[in-house]
């Protein structure tokens, strides 16, 4: 490990106990939704204007549910038949999910690169999490979603640091190393901080421990192969890893040879975007 970064593991760490480091807050719109949700007695009326205030959001939607993998035979253009089709609390979570894209721009155009890259690859793995959840479990497959796009979300406060220091943004080396170490405790710590449920809190702590042994299956273990799916036939070192030797893996019971789940794991790889 370079000095540099180190220095700033060290600093961030120190940062992070003494909760001096500023994290980035919920989007407006997201503690919104949320408010919203938790009222057991709202109306896909009411949440549609909520979601609705959002326009590029309510397209989100919309596409979502156009998409290969929930298609019905009538095309959905509209958000209040959007929100009917998926249902309130699945809307509200996917919705929530969506709009972290807000929570992710940049000053410096190295970091705006990251920033996406870290998006599109959390679009993806939220995709595959759906639709293994919905295969493979009898969790909520929109929760699945959610863990997926949340599951590298501690990322941000390293490259939000690096814009404002500049050695560490010019050393992508030492950038990249402080990242990989520091972004699963971060990811933790903001969840937490947004009051997410415990379930999620957990994943971006423990989505990379391949060897991890839980009783039932759960959204880490789906984000886990989801992440392993959308790595394969890559250059990244998590591509080397074996799926069949994860524990995670064994106990979804995947069979590669379906080619009908194939298909839709490629598929929903996309539905997100």
């Amino acid at each position: 490990m370079t000095e540099l970064a180190e220095k700033v593991q060290q600093d961030l760490v120190e940062a992070i106990d003494n909760d001096d480091l500023v994290l980035p807050t919920l989007p407006e719109v997201a503690m919104q939704i949320r408010q919203a949700a938790e009222d057991p007695e709202i109306s896909v009326s009411t949440l549609s204007k909520v979601i609705g205030r959002d326009t590029a959001l309510s397209a989100r939607l919309i596409k979502v549910v156009n998409s290969p993998l929930l298609r019905a035979a009538q095309e959905v253009t509209d958000l209040h038949t959007a929100i009917t089709r998926l249902g309130v609390n699945y809307s509200s979570n996917l919705a929530i999910g969506l709009v972290m894209e807000q929570i992710f721009n940049a000053r410096s155009e190295v970091v705006e690169r990251k920033m996406r890259d870290v998006w599109r690859r959390s679009l993806e793995v939220a995709g595959v999490s759906y639709a293994l959840c919905r295969s493979y479990s009898q969790l909520k497959p929109d929760q699945a979603a959610l863990g997926g796009l949340v599951h590298q979300i501690g990322v941000l406060p390293i490259l939000t640091y690096a814009e404002d220091h500049y050695e560490l943004l010019a050393d992508s080396v030492s950038l990249n190393h402080v990242i990989e170490q520091i972004h699963p405790l971060l990811g933790n710590k903001l969840l937490q901080v947004w009051e997410f449920p415990e379930q999620l809190v957990q994943i971006p702590e423990q989505y990379l421990d391949f060897k991890r042994q839980s009783a039932g299956i759960d959204y880490v273990d789906l984000v886990q192969v989801a992440t392993l799916y959308c790595h394969k036939d890559t250059d990244h070192p998590l591509s080397r890893i074996d799926a069949f030797s994860v524990p995670a893996f064994k106990k979804l019971k995947i069979d590669p040879e379906d080619q009908a789940m194939c298909r839709d794991l490629e598929e929903s790889r996309s539905m997100l975007y």
